[in-house]
């Protein structure tokens, strides 16, 4: 087979150029024409499709021009179930990819499905296609694909990426939920108090000055604190925003992140809802690998790569060596201490009975459970302790700015 560089123009006029692969000339044009495209030049060429374009990429990271193409979140979910059903309809993935690339969308996600309908047309599967693009699809997605491609079984596999996507980001979304009202009382909270401190305490204290009153202790603090976030509240701004980009930085990787990601886990609440939600995950992405046909040791690899806090990550890596020694998949984990006593023997019912997938999705479901249930108790407790907090900050500046003014009615009935 050989490689062919051509120049072309699209239904819009707009001018196409790039790689494909082809007994000859003739199958180049009638490639290219079921692109939808217009040939204008066809010629031989030794490099391959994908050192063509990775030469392009490289030369336009470079010179700064264009950043790799990456689909958001939502916008992988929208594309693989839309080319799940498109493939559970009868299409092959070729047309389905040409459908979808059919729309002209001049983004990131459109982008990415013309390079992948072009990649297929020229013979290319669509696991080594995915590969160009790992930003984008995981690990996990890729070898999910390559299993059903392998099994002769893609929609089915297609399906189960969707399913467990969506899964992911429905956990995802329950531990955003759970964090956001919490930052959201805070912030509010801290802006009023700024905003006390800043507009409404100075006020006060010229009043004070020009009544000549003796000021109590609390208020003495208060005026005190006051007038350093009135002098100093930039610096103080520039100096916390430098602390927090360096802890950011310190807990990115290393030792650092590590003491990060322990010390997380030791958070009441908190800490049990990303406990929780690394458990599901586990047990989620490691069933339908498993179910998917691919075997133990591989998927323990891809699990691992996809659990986010290191201390349960390295001790699935930890599980793994010893799996390979021969052990089951209960042993080792139970070894670490790290995995509750429940998901243990789960897992080693499912062992005993073949049926190891099964026994996951059980799991699954009952880690599930159990984040909702946390989810509300952190919404349920936090949200008055938050709430009594900010009462009692704001509540105490209010009394530190009345005591001056109780004393001196006092004074005035002596």
């Amino acid at each position: 087979m050989a490689h062919f560089k051509y120049i072309g123009r699209s239904k819009k006029g707009e001018r196409v150029e790039g790689v494909l692969e082809s007994s000859d000339r003739a199958g180049a044009v009638r490639q290219i024409e079921a692109m939808g495209q217009i040939p204008v030049s066809i010629t031989e060429t030794t490099k391959t499709v994908n050192q063509d374009s990775g030469s392009k990429k490289r030369f336009k990271f470079e010179l700064g021009f264009q950043r790799k193409s990456k689909m958001k979140m939502q916008e992988l979910l929208l594309f693989s179930r839309e080319l799940s059903d498109l493939v559970a309809s009868g299409m092959t993935i070729g047309r389905a990819l040409h459908t979808l690339s059919a729309r002209k969308d001049e983004s990131a996600v459109g982008k990415i499905v013309e390079t992948l309908r072009n990649e297929i047309i020229q013979g290319t599967s669509l696991s080594d296609a995915l590969e160009l693009y790992p930003e984008t699809f995981s690990t996990l997605y890729v070898n999910l694909v390559r299993a059903g491609e392998a099994s002769g079984n893609l929609p089915t596999s297609l399906e189960h990426i969707c399913v467990h996507y969506e899964r992911v980001q429905e956990a995802r979304g329950k531990v955003m939920a759970a964090m956001s009202y919490p930052i959201i009382v805070m912030s509010v909270g801290a802006l009023a108090v700024i905003g006390l401190m800043v507009g409404i305490v100075p006020k006060f204290a010229a009043t004070f000055d020009e009544m000549g009153a003796t000021l109590p202790r609390p208020t003495l603090m208060l005026m005190a604190i006051s007038n350093f976030v009135t002098h100093y509240g930039l610096i103080l701004l520039g100096v916390g925003f430098g602390a927090f980009v360096l802890f950011k930085k310190w807990i990115k990787e290393g030792k650092g992140q590590e003491i990060w990601h322990r010390s997380v886990l030791r958070i009441p609440i908190a800490g049990a809802i990303v406990t929780t939600n690394a458990f599901a995950h586990f047990s989620r992405t490691l069933g339908t690998l498993l179910h998917n046909g691919v075997s133990v040791l591989p998927a323990l690899g891809i699990v691992q790569k996809t659990i986010k806090n290191v201390v349960i990550s390295e001790e699935i890596g930890k599980a793994r060596e010893r799996v390979t020694d021969g052990s089951s998949l209960s042993g080792p984990l139970a070894q670490g201490k790290v995995f509750p006593r429940l998901l243990i023997d789960m897992l080693a019912v499912g062992e005993e009975t073949g049926d190891l997938a099964g026994s996951l999705k059980h799991i699954t479901r009952r880690y599930d459970s159990e984040l909702d249930r946390l989810v509300q108790t952190c919404t349920t407790v936090l949200e008055p302790l938050l709430i009594v907090g900010v009462a009692i900050v704001i509540g105490g500046i209010a009394v530190a700015l009345l005591l001056p003014v109780l004393t001196l009615t006092d004074s005035l009935h002596v």
